[in-house]
């Protein structure tokens, strides 16, 4: 038992991972608390659902990511780069809206019922682990996981790109000062954000229900994660996100009364301990 719910947050916490990822990013770069990102993560489960009706889950997986990333160049230029001079909480708020909005736009055009997407047929079997039959498409979640945790890390430590994207995040004038094109820079950042959003979409929809209401859940557990893990820390949402996954896998057998809370005090002694955030505030 106990190893089939460490086996269930670890999943969880792959997922967010993912969806965290992508949060953490845009808040690097642009100081935005997008509360639009949940809305991404729904946009593309809902994009994969179709897709994957009229074709298969495998296209679906390439195509709502796609789609999820030149809506977020969308939002960067006509939303985010046009409110970069006003006040937080007006960008906040402006994001919130895009929320509500793109709710009421999956309920338009999907309706308010629950959808469900099949597990490909590729990954629908099981796989023994330590005495117990692990469903392969959750071991694939981790994989993913898996590879987004580490190709971020390279892309971000070696590459020049990422070397501009370090930049811009702690010094975004001295690095437009030295010819970075850092609208571009932007565009390119909350663009991959957004395309991750959309990946953690397709990845939970075979296990996790469709609503126009599901990014709740998963947006509340992503900004905990990245206050835990530090604002705009990749490295500590990794971690935050895996602790979290646990936490929550483990506290709804163990402490069912207070499963729900235990995340927010996590996060509050956290913040107690080390304000910053387990990794500090940075990308």
């Amino acid at each position: 038992m106990l190893t089939i719910q460490i086996f269930n947050g670890l999943v969880y916490g792959a997922l967010l991972i993912v969806m965290s990822s992508g949060l953490a990013l845009i808040y690097g770069l642009r100081r935005v608390v997008n509360f639009a990102h949940g809305a991404l993560y729904m946009l593309g489960a809902y994009i994969a659902f179709t897709v994957a009706t009229h074709s298969n889950f495998w296209v679906a997986l390439f195509v709502a990511p796609a789609v999820m990333a030149v809506v977020g160049v969308l939002i960067d230029r006509y939303g985010f780069r046009l409110l970069q001079d006003r006040e937080p909480l007006s960008v906040m708020l402006a994001t919130f809206g895009l929320l509500l909005i793109l709710e009421d736009l999956v309920a338009f055009i999907w309706g308010k019922g629950n959808h469900s997407l099949f597990t490909p047929e590729l990954l629908n079997f099981s796989v023994n682990l330590f005495g117990h039959d692990m469903p392969a498409y959750r071991i694939g979640v981790l994989v993913v996981g898996a590879v987004v945790a580490l190709g971020l890390t390279l892309w971000l430590r070696y590459s020049r790109m990422g070397l501009f994207v370090r930049a811009a995040s702690t010094d975004p004038v001295t690095t437009a000062m030295q010819g970075v094109n850092t609208d571009v820079l932007s565009a390119t950042v909350v663009g991959l954000g957004s395309a991750l959003a959309g990946l953690a979409g397709v990845v939970a929809a075979p296990f996790l229900s469709l609503s126009p209401h599901m990014s709740s859940d998963v947006l509340i557990d992503s900004f905990v994660v990245v206050v835990i893990g530090g604002l705009g820390s990749l490295a500590g949402a990794f971690v935050a996100a895996l602790l979290l996954g646990l936490m929550q896998a483990l506290g709804a057998v163990y402490l069912p009364g207070v499963s729900v809370l235990l995340p927010f005090m996590f996060m509050i002694a956290v913040l107690i301990w080390k304000p910053s955030g387990l990794a500090g505030s940075r990308t």
